[in-house]
């Protein structure tokens, strides 16, 4: 996606497979005030990627992967960051570029994407 070798990593506030995906339809449905994940809230609908989120995505001068938390701790080991976050990825190492307090505190996926623009920029890549 890039040639700056800048690179993202989001971590969902959720677990991978089919049945956690299935549970948080379901909770994003039925419950969603107390959904555990705005990053997820904002850019995804019940069942897929939000068309506006995918084409920021594109947009960005940056390597991008997305991981639930199990998916985190079985690639990178333990994390004490508060999910959902965003990370600057270089190897194994990363290092914080959006906090989960940040992801939860935005309404929209406008405010999102101010988040990420501002985190790139602070790094010289947007």
């Amino acid at each position: 996606m890039s040639s700056n070798n800048t690179s993202l990593l989001f971590v969902y506030n959720a677990d991978s497979g089919i049945f956690n995906t299935l549970s948080d339809i379901a909770h994003k449905i039925l419950s969603p005030d107390t959904y555990e994940c705005n990053l997820c809230a904002i850019t995804h609908s019940h069942f897929s990627m939000r068309k506006p989120w995918a084409n920021f995505l594109k947009t960005l001068n940056a390597d991008l992967e997305f991981l639930h938390r199990d998916e985190l701790i079985s690639q990178y080991g333990k994390q004490n960051t508060a999910l959902p976050a965003i990370f600057y990825k270089d190897g194994k190492q990363l290092q914080l570029a959006v906090s989960a307090e940040q992801i939860n505190q935005s309404e929209s996926m406008e405010d999102l994407q101010k988040l990420i623009q501002t985190a790139l920029l602070k790094k010289g890549t947007a």
